[in-house]
Parts: structure tokens; C-alpha cells; sequence
């Protein structure tokens, strides 16, 4: 059992220095999956997927999701902010409005 687990503690140690870090980092989520659930073509779809957006977009997954819902939240913001600027200008207009005169 400890001989295993010094052959892979050396091949990854091995792997981290002729490969460099940024490789073994891509392969990460891959592996935590493939660990957690033993599904190898889910934690295959992932990495495919993942390496895709990165080279139409040059950021990884996670990070274009976060910059979308934050995008997102700041529509919805602005749409929050001008709904009550138009609601505001509505009830300033209807004051000066006298409807009584209009309505006789």
C-alpha cells in the first residue's frame, strides 16, 4: 500500500517538473471527477469542453460564467434603477398634472 502510493506521489511529483504546473492544473477538475464519480467520459466531455472555450474565448470555464452572471446582475440592476427613475418621473409628472381641471 505504501509502495502504491510513492509511485504515484513520484509520478506526480515527476509529471509536475518535465510538464511545468499550468498543464497539471488543466487536469485537475478532470481527475477530482474521475476520482469522485469514475466516470471517465464525463470527467473527458469536461476537460474537451473546457480546453473549446478557452481557445474561443481565452478564459477558462469558470471564469466565463462568472463574468455572464455578473453581467447579468448588472442588467438587471440597470433595468431596476430605470423602472424606478420612469415610476419617479411618472409621479412628478402626475403632480403637476391637475386631472380634476382635465376631467371637467
Amino acid at each position: 500500500m505504501i509502495s502504491k502510493s510513492l509511485k504515484i506521489l513520484l509520478l506526480i511529483t515527476s509529471l509536475v517538473f518535465t510538464t511545468g504546473f499550468a498543464p497539471i492544473i488543466a487536469f485537475v477538475g478532470p481527475a477530482t471527477t474521475i476520482i469522485t464519480s469514475g466516470n471517465i467520459y464525463k470527467a473527458s466531455a469536461q476537460l474537451i469542453i473546457d480546453q473549446s472555450i478557452k481557445k474561443k474565448t481565452g478564459k477558462n470555464s469558470l471564469t466565463l460564467v462568472k463574468e455572464e452572471i455578473e453581467k447579468k446582475e448588472a442588467e438587471k440592476n440597470l433595468q431596476k434603477e430605470l423602472r424606478l427613475l420612469v415610476e419617479k418621473r411618472i409621479k412628478i409628472t402626475r403632480q403637476k398634472l391637475d386631472f380634476e381641471k382635465i376631467n371637467q
